[in-house]
């Protein structure tokens, strides 16, 4: 199950469970789409995967199972610096 990360971990937005902006790699690292298209060229600064849009978890099961509040970002050079 996806854990749903709280922010772009690049410049910290907010990122809703709901919201259409977050991108995801399969290792869950999560980025904003502007983040993820502008710096990054939509591939993870991280591990080199594909960033996509993350997917929408349905409100009624965020109650049993809601996304994280574990914030976490850090310094990303943009794709043309890698």
């Amino acid at each position: 199950m996806l854990i749903l990360k709280p922010n772009c971990e690049c410049c910290d937005v907010d990122l809703k469970p709901d919201s259409l902006e977050a991108r995801t790699c399969s290792f869950e690292c999560t980025f904003c789409k502007d983040c993820a298209e502008t710096r990054f060229d939509n591939i993870c600064p991280n591990c080199g995967g594909e960033l996509l849009r993350r997917p929408i978890r349905p409100a009624r099961h965020l109650i049993k199972n809601p996304a994280s509040k574990d914030r976490f970002v850090k310094a990303h050079a943009a794709s043309a610096d890698l």
